[in-house]
């Protein structure tokens, strides 16, 4: 008994005599962390005025404010006089790097991947992407993720080691973005007529982009049943793809009807195919109005 009361009070005396230590080691991981709140701030700014990229800004003011909290502690924990536990810390991190690799394999490869994707990546923020099967707007990049907003209104957090794999499609890159719809005219009328009327339309559509790169035209598509289907194509220059891209298109689809009847075109209806079976060999129509 005597033994376990000499121990305690040596352990008390040494822990006294350490804790202005650790008074010390406590202040430093305060000041530590303005000082790498502030230094993360300013280096986000300088960032932002060189690459113009808020992707890439985001990713590296957070890797630069980690490893300077990284540093403070292992200060701290030296001033307190626990440097053998940072000592101790970053050979546990060295001996269980490859334990960890092997048991959070993802997470380091998601982190990688994020890394390469922050110096080189096929989309910014607010562009509109599909990745896999996710179709929606890119609005953040993290250390393992990309948060992208679909159109219906959800967020999809979408690993970066997927992004790597997986094809992007970019929609907006370069502004512009191709649509198309089919019109089907009667069989009795001009072909020739109802695509140069349409395309005349079509073309001064405001929205519509009409370039030797960016080509709008229209093509004979197919024959249907009762009508000869054509197929028109146009550009229209967006950032905004769904809404503003759609608003074009409801626009152009409602000028070719416009056009087509003006110049005694027709869109005749589909022809229904009516069999009869058995002993039956009339048909009771009522006709109303």
């Amino acid at each position: 008994m005597i033994k376990l009361k000499n121990a305690i009070q040596v352990y008390w005396n040494e822990f006294i005599q350490q804790v202005p230590n650790i008074f010390i080691g406590i202040l430093i991981i305060t000041i530590g962390f303005l000082i790498a709140n502030a230094i993360a701030k300013v280096f986000r700014k300088t960032i932002s005025v060189r690459t113009k990229d808020p992707l890439m800004t985001n990713f590296l003011t957070k890797t630069v404010k980690a490893g300077l909290v990284i540093l403070t502690i292992m200060l701290a924990l030296r001033a307190a006089g626990l440097g053998g536990i940072a000592t101790g810390l970053l050979t546990a991190a060295g001996a269980g790097a490859v334990i960890i690799g092997f048991a959070f394999k993802d997470i380091g490869e998601n982190f990688i991947s994020g890394v390469i994707l922050s110096f080189n990546r096929p989309f910014d923020v607010n562009d509109t992407v599909m990745i896999g099967d996710i179709f929606g707007k890119v609005k953040m990049m993290e250390f393992r993720f990309t948060k992208l907003k679909t159109f219906d209104g959800r967020d999809v957090y979408i690993p970066n080691s997927d992004i790597i794999k997986k094809a992007v499609y970019n929609y907006t890159e370069d502004g512009y973005y191709r649509l198309d719809f089919t019109v089907g005219i009667d069989y009795e009328d001009d072909v020739d007529l109802a695509k140069k009327v349409i395309i005349y339309s079509v073309v001064n559509t405001e929205g519509v982009i009409n370039t030797d790169e960016h080509q709008c035209f229209v093509t004979l598509d197919s024959l249907g049943v009762s009508t000869v289907n054509l197929k028109i194509i146009f550009w229209t220059k967006t950032k905004e793809y769904k809404r503003a891209a759609l608003e074009v298109k409801s626009d152009v689809i409602k000028n070719v009807k416009r056009v087509i009847n003006k110049n005694g075109l027709n869109m005749p209806a589909d022809i229904t195919e009516i069999k009869l079976y058995g002993s039956q060999d009339s048909i009771p129509i009522t006709v109303t109005k």
